[in-house]
């Protein structure tokens, strides 16, 4: 398990755009990763996944808006996040795992950031 770093939150108004990145430290290769959310009040859920072969999955919720995407020369996470609205602030969690099985959003995830701020404003 390693600490994950993510960076990119902040606020945005209706309708715009962020990028959100993550990288583990050092040169840990994670064959899985994904982006998790967790509005106030509600449970934590996830938005999607990437693995080392870039196959993928996301939400209903952000199919057509948001893209899940990582460079391997940079060991690197991103979720650019496109026409945002409300219902999408929340904390943004990167998570991942070296584990080589399924990468879907339901699997365990071995190690996580702290969290990036998402906030979206009318």
């Amino acid at each position: 398990q390693v600490r994950l770093q993510e960076s990119g939150g902040g606020p945005v108004q209706s309708g715009g755009s962020l990028r959100l990145s993550c990288a583990p430290p050092g040169s840990y290769v994670m064959f899985c990763m994904a982006w998790f959310r967790q509005a106030p009040g509600k449970e934590r859920e996830g938005v999607a996944t990437i693995n080392s072969f870039s196959i993928t999955t996301s939400a209903d919720s952000v199919k057509g808006r948001f893209t899940i995407s990582r460079d391997n020369a940079k060991n690197t996470l991103y979720l650019q996040m496109n026409s945002l609205q409300p219902e999408d602030s929340g904390m943004y969690y990167c998570a991942a795992d070296i584990g080589r099985v399924a990468c879907y959003m339901g699997r365990t995830f071995g190690s996580w950031g702290q969290g990036t701020q998402v906030t979206v404003f009318s």
